[in-house]
């Protein structure tokens, strides 16, 4: 598995339990189970929830699903 994958899968599996849509960034970290210090991390590369959603702005809200958090974050982030 390539770092991409990696990532958006650790981030897709800590959302499994969110309630969707998510509306806003504030809902977004409180869906993570430790908040903004949710960390992912692949090789060298580490990044916290918090850390993540700085990539975001409110024209990528609503999340209809994890998977659609993970694929906007990666792509915004350059995985």
């Amino acid at each position: 598995m390539n770092v991409r994958e990696t990532i958006k899968g650790q981030i897709e599996s800590a959302l499994a339990d969110a309630a969707f849509p998510i509306l806003t960034p504030e809902d977004l970290l409180g869906a993570f189970p430790n908040g903004a210090d949710t960390t992912c991390q692949a090789g060298d590369l580490k990044v916290t929830a918090g850390e993540a959603g700085k990539l975001l702005s409110m024209d990528d809200f609503p999340f209809n699903s994890a998977e659609h958090v993970a694929e906007t974050i990666v792509n915004k982030a350059g995985l």
